[in-house]
């Protein structure tokens, strides 16, 4: 990107409605995205046919509502300060987090794929405090300590290790001390759960990085530089999924 996250924000003000900002140095979408996920992301196909709110919730066996409102309860009932979102994400999480935010609050979404942008901008409602960014979530273009809060909704399984280090070392980065990196994401589930043979099965087929959540826990893939105060899990659905609040 050509510009900072800042610099665009500066440069198109806050816009009555949430506010799609190309880079003006397009971003190259990574192979592994255009090679693993075209058939979920990338396709204009994906778009239409993913972003259903029952299809996302039946993928979760009926447990979107819960870790969506889990993530947002980590932020608050009224989100202040400045917060981004790292990627898009199908279904309402974006929409809710818009509903929390404080009058005063300020929420930048940045994800590499345009399309994923202009999709997320057609669920918001107009609103001059939203802004949606096209950059790297393993080199974010913004200042250290720039952030009060960073959600990273179902994104580290989608990414291969080397990318899954930079973008938790960019979270950490971005978020200032004291502040919040809440993330959600699939987690090793339980021994005695019958959905753990399904899942593997799902992941060889197509996830093919999703299985390091299940090898590793999330905090080996921190930046030794850059390691939270303080690290809260919780888990779900007999252990399948996990949430994270690292505070900075």
């Amino acid at each position: 990107m050509s510009q900072t996250i800042e610099e665009a924000k500066d440069t198109i003000g806050r816009a009555a409605t949430p506010t799609f900002v190309p880079s003006q140095v397009a971003s190259p979408v990574p192979h592994y995205l255009t090679q693993a996920y075209w058939w979920a992301y990338v396709h204009p196909n994906a778009v239409r046919t993913f972003e259903r709110d029952w299809l996302v919730s039946l993928i979760l066996f009926g447990n979107y509502d819960r870790l969506r409102d889990a993530a947002l309860d980590d932020l608050g009932p009224v989100v202040t300060g400045q917060t981004l979102q790292v990627a898009c994400a199908y279904g309402s999480f974006s929409a809710h987090l818009q509903r929390r935010l404080h009058a005063e609050a300020r929420l930048d979404v940045v994800d590499i794929l345009p399309i994923q942008l202009q999709n997320l901008a057609s669920k918001l409602v107009p609103d001059a405090r939203v802004v949606l960014l096209q950059g790297d979530s393993a080199a974010l273009a913004c200042a250290d300590a720039s952030y009060d809060q960073v959600v990273l909704f179902f994104l580290l399984h989608e990414q291969p290790e080397a990318t899954r280090r930079a973008t938790l070392a960019e979270a950490m980065r971005v978020v200032r001390p004291g502040g919040k990196v809440v993330i959600v994401d699939y987690h090793r589930p339980a021994l005695w759960n019958p959905i753990r043979i399904l899942m593997r099965g799902v992941f060889a087929t197509l996830e093919p990085y999703a299985m390091d959540l299940w090898r590793h826990e999330v905090s080996e893939f921190l930046p030794a530089d850059r390691q939270p105060r303080s690290i809260a899990k919780s888990t779900f659905f007999g252990g399948l999924y996990q949430k994270l609040l690292l505070t900075r």
